[in-house]
């Protein structure tokens, strides 16, 4: 990703890796673990960014928690312009909650 494109208040998607019993409807690349007990698999989140460091960007999640990445991490990119425009209530509720802190 160009960290040039990287200012407060940009929309992000990171595609963050999870593990769990029963992955959610939203799971991409889905496997199994080596037990068969779990399976790993990733989600993508619907961020905005907070601030930009030098290394690092800080992220800012609908919940209000906060997630430091790597500027370079491949799973970090730039919504294409469908993406903002079908996923635009979930970047707005990422606003909402920066506006009430």
């Amino acid at each position: 990703m160009q960290s040039g494109n990287l200012k407060p208040g940009a929309w992000v998607i990171y595609r963050k890796q999870k593990a769990s019993q029963s992955p959610g409807p939203r799971a991409v690349e889905v496997r199994a673990a080596s037990q068969g007990e779990t399976y790993q698999y990733m989600v993508d989140k619907y961020w905005v960014v907070e601030e930009v460091m030098e290394d690092q960007v800080l992220l800012r999640t609908r919940r209000g928690k906060q997630n430091t990445v790597a500027k370079d991490d491949p799973r970090l990119r730039l919504p294409n312009w469908w993406e903002r425009l079908v996923y635009r209530k979930r970047f707005s509720a990422v606003e909402e909650e920066l506006g009430d802190q």
